[in-house]
């Protein structure tokens, strides 16, 4: 007998599920105990759990670290309160064209609202605080009639990846409960019979255990469009119902889920490294630490009591302020505490917490995201990043470039491949047309990569303002018009603050022609006044025009 659909599906996600939860779960469930408590999810009845999960967390430094990380990584990559992409095309001839610029600007605008009107900028900085911690993040991006699209993002530990031979993540499997009630009202009546009978007898809050592999769709035959034949293929159906028909069975033009990792090895489909845990060992450590802290201090402060066997019977007391009556011997106390802890036998002790907090700060470049945060100024710009961490930055240099091709290209083509099928976008220029966009990134932690290109026009240029105070004629060397086109595009300033060539040619052609017109008129009141001058000069008698003529002639 063939193999159905839902089986193959089932076989899919049972090996992804098994890869998950023999290899990695155990270290997620470290990597969540010492630092993310409540970002885990490794079993189905883990859902609206409020049991306490921070039993093992005294001291918190991974935990703030890591908020220090995602925030930091929000704000410096995707920030919502300034652009931080902009669409170009591969020609840079086209970039030149006023219309096709002012198209761009028109697209990035549209969808800059767009995102702000999702939820997007509610579930990156989760994304950026499980890549940074777990080293594996992902959400699920779709169509929302109402926000335009939506974003949901999965817990670590809920969901398994598989990638294709290119190593990029092509395919999800996760499982997760519903209501009765939130199952009907999505599926309808396509649900079990099961969830039908609770749902008859009321049974709405009764939870129910449901599948969904989204991933390349091996069944889609060509020449057809319609969900069932898309190239990715959605499958939901009820992990344990009566039914083996799907709940809802759709496609995708392109996969809906952005898997971002911090730092892969090799074929892994999963991170290898990343901050969370690089500091695993220093944030147990920690714990352990804190805890041999807490008894020394138990003991300095409550001590424990020597005293002969004689005052067994008799009245002690180690509250404060209180006297214990006890007979000396040999001129010493009889009444004394075992051994005394000083001070100075802690501070190695201290001295050791404070290293591994270090350890910690630096692992999650805590010095480098604080700083967007600490600046003495409301604004900080990407040049001083670039000049107080120059080194930090090339430390994350490999983790953005992996950013931009695992979550910020996918979410961009995404966001306008949605925007364009719902008609909001006007129409483009005749120049764009079968024109394939690209995205460049002009966030403040991307700029402050690139600011080397920028530091070297001002070299240039300022090194040929020195030298034209010697001779003038070198700034002809310079194609100073030039350097404001790359020096703008370098800082992400936007296009409608720089004029086209066609704009500048005519409005200094235009400046010209009334620098010329305003040279005449000054010309023609000279001449009209040095002419006024001579038919008020007095020619008659012996005046000194009369003697010049007269010498003349003589």
């Amino acid at each position: 007998m063939a193999e159905t659909k839902r089986e193959r599906l089932s076989k899919i996600h049972s090996a992804g599920k098994l890869e998950l939860t023999s290899n990695w779960v155990p270290h997620y469930r470290d990597l969540a105990d010492y630092i993310l408590p409540r970002r885990s999810r490794f079993l189905v009845s883990d859902r609206n759990k409020g049991d306490r999960r921070n039993l093992k967390i005294i001291d918190p430094t991974a935990t703030l670290a890591s908020r220090t990380q995602r925030a930091g990584m929000f704000t410096g990559v995707t920030s919502p309160a300034r652009p931080w992409f902009r669409l170009q095309t591969p020609d840079p001839d086209l970039m030149e064209s006023f219309a096709v610029k002012n198209w761009l600007y028109v697209v990035e605008e549209r969808m800059r609202n767009a995102m702000l009107r999702s939820n997007l900028y509610n579930a990156l900085p989760i994304l950026f605080g499980d890549i940074g911690t777990f080293g594996t993040g992902a959400f699920v991006l779709l169509e929302d009639a109402r926000s335009i699209f939506r974003c949901f993002p999965l817990p670590i530990g809920s969901y398994w990846l598989a990638q294709n031979d290119s190593l990029r993540v092509d395919t999800l499997g996760r499982e997760y409960t519903m209501t009765v009630r939130q199952l009907v009202d999505a599926f309808g009546s396509n649900v079990s019979r099961t969830v039908k009978s609770l749902y008859d007898n009321g049974s709405y809050e009764e939870p129910v255990q449901l599948t969904h592999v989204v991933g390349p769709n091996l069944w889609a035959e060509a020449g057809k469009r319609n969900g069932m034949h898309m190239p990715v293929a959605s499958c939901y159906y009820e992990s344990q119902g009566d039914s083996q028909a799907f709940l809802r069975e759709s496609g995708f033009q392109e996969f809906p889920v952005l898997a971002p990792r911090w730092e892969v090895t090799g074929e892994d489909v999963y991170a290898s490294e990343c901050p969370g845990m690089v500091c695993l060992g220093d944030a147990k450590a920690l714990q352990l630490l804190h805890k041999r802290k807490a008894q020394a201090v138990e003991k300095m402060i409550n001590p424990p009591m020597t005293a002969p066997s004689s005052m067994r019977n008799q009245r002690t007391s180690s509250i404060a302020g209180d006297v214990t009556y006890v007979d000396a011997r040999d001129g010493q106390n009889t009444f004394k505490p075992a051994y005394e802890i000083g001070s100075f036998r802690i501070e190695p002790l201290v001295q050791d917490i404070a290293d591994h907090q270090q350890r910690i700060s630096r692992a999650y470049y805590e010095d480098l995201f604080l700083m967007l945060a600490q600046s003495d100024r409301r604004e900080i710009t990407a040049r001083e990043i670039e000049e107080r961490h120059e080194e930090k930055l090339l430390m994350l240099g490999p983790v953005l470039e992996r950013l931009n091709s695992e979550l910020l290209d996918p979410l961009i083509d995404r966001v306008f491949r949605i925007m364009v099928s719902r008609g909001l976008f006007p129409e483009p220029p005749e120049e764009l047309r079968e024109v394939d966009l690209k995205v460049e990134y002009i966030s403040i932690m991307a700029q402050a990569q690139k600011l080397l290109s920028a530091n070297s026009i001002e070299r240039l240029t300022g090194f040929a303002a020195n030298l034209a105070a010697v001779q003038p004629d070198v700034l002809d060397k310079v194609d100073f018009d030039q350097a404001i086109d790359e020096y703008g595009g370098i800082t992400g300033a936007p296009p409608r603050l720089i004029r086209s060539d066609d704009d500048v040619a005519a409005l200094r052609a235009n400046r010209a022609e009334q620098q010329a017109k305003q040279a005449q008129l000054e010309q023609g009141a000279v001449a009209a006044q040095s002419a006024k001058t001579l038919s008020e000069t007095d020619t008659g008698g012996d005046n000194a025009l009369t003697q010049i003529l007269g010498a003349q002639v003589a």
